[in-house]
């Protein structure tokens, strides 16, 4: 039951952030001169209107989902990692080169490239980290900067070295996987593929891990109340670099899945325009960092997105109005967290008041 009770709580924030954004968009809708309920429909119809539909909004919402569960443990842990879209450009880029010049067969090079892409995304994640716990170098400095580092450097790879010269366009992309190392897809002729799998799963197994397990309790502890960790012998560092490395990984794994399920090679841009990294972060704080919360926080964010196209096709309101709504959202959050840090702050003085 207080799991449930859980459940419902994280839901009650999300719930009512979609429908301050839901009317706040209606405003726009009507401003444009369409129909608002014809609009509203058309994005349910772009979402979820026919199994087509559906299973692209599911592939949408797989990498969104793997990369938000990787930023709530860590926002569990009380850390800020801010670098989740280089953490997952990296992990894609490297296990994109295993997938391609791994003389092994394709299952081989499809497993072994996931398992590069985990570790490369976490020890990026991990470098992170270790400066801050040797030289106390902020990680909310030292992840946001990272990205820059990641993405160009992947960018010049498949610009220069790896790039795959045989196209007449000369993209910035590498050569095409070979087929036998794609991921499967669910089903044929749609875009959803096993990395959907893996992000439910990940969301079951990190709800695991936070509910049942002591490193889970170490995690909330070290969130909740650093100092009550120190004093009950929990080792913060330790816990601090595995969290970053585990959300790292998870990062990169949503980078890789993306690359081996969708792409079937690594194309400069192809996973930073999306802003796969921020709609993650987004869905993250949404569902208050609750694993089963984010499975659904996620598919309703790329339900947005997937829906908006469909608006653009049949309605003369512009694929922006996504965005309108997404923005509402995050000043809904951003007023929760400043309410929060408020109330926090006006409780911290009146105690230190007392003591004095």
């Amino acid at each position: 039951m207080a799991a449930v009770r859980e459940l419902c709580k994280s839901l009650v924030q999300p719930i009512l952030a979609v429908m301050i954004g839901l009317l706040t968009g209606a405003v726009v809708i009507a401003a444009v001169g369409e129909s608002v309920v014809g609009t509203y429909q058309e994005m349910w119809k772009g979402a979820f209107g026919s199994f087509y539909f559906f299973t692209s909004t599911m592939a949408r919402a797989t990498p969104i989902m793997l990369i938000a569960l990787g930023l709530a443990l860590a926002f569990r842990a009380g850390v800020f990692n801010m670098g989740a879209e280089g953490q997952m450009v990296l992990g894609a880029i490297s296990a994109t080169l295993v997938a391609i010049y791994l003389p092994a067969p394709g299952i081989v090079k499809m497993l072994v490239g996931i398992i590069v892409g985990i570790t490369v995304g976490g020890l990026w994640s991990l470098l992170a980290g270790y400066m801050e716990a040797k030289f106390r170098i902020p990680l909310l400095i030292s992840t946001l900067l990272f990205n820059y580092i990641a993405v160009l450097f992947a960018s010049y790879l498949v610009s220069d070295p790896f790039q795959d010269r045989t196209g007449s366009a000369a993209l910035a992309q590498t050569v095409m996987l070979d087929k036998s190392a794609w991921l499967p897809k669910l089903f044929a002729g749609m875009s959803v593929h096993a990395g959907f799998f893996f992000a439910i799963a990940a969301a079951l197994l990190l709800f695991w891990v936070i509910r049942f397990t002591p490193f889970g309790y170490e995690v909330k502890m070290l969130g909740q109340n650093p100092l009550f960790a120190r004093y009950g012998g929990i080792n913060q560092i330790k816990v601090m670099l595995t969290g970053m490395f585990a959300s790292g990984g998870l990062a990169g794994l949503a980078g890789t899945v993306e690359v081996l399920g969708s792409h079937y090679r690594f194309v400069d841009g192809a996973l930073t325009v999306p802003n796969f990294a921020w709609t993650g972060m987004m869905a993250t704080l949404l569902a208050n960092s609750n694993p089963i919360g984010i499975i659904f926080t996620s598919i309703l964010l790329a339900a947005f997105q997937t829906g908006a196209m469909g608006v653009e096709r049949n309605t003369e309101v512009p694929l922006e109005v996504a965005s309108v709504i997404q923005a509402v959202l995050i000043l809904f959050i951003s007023a929760k967290f400043s309410y929060d840090w408020w109330k926090k702050r006006k409780v911290k003085g009146g105690e230190s008041h007392g003591a004095a």
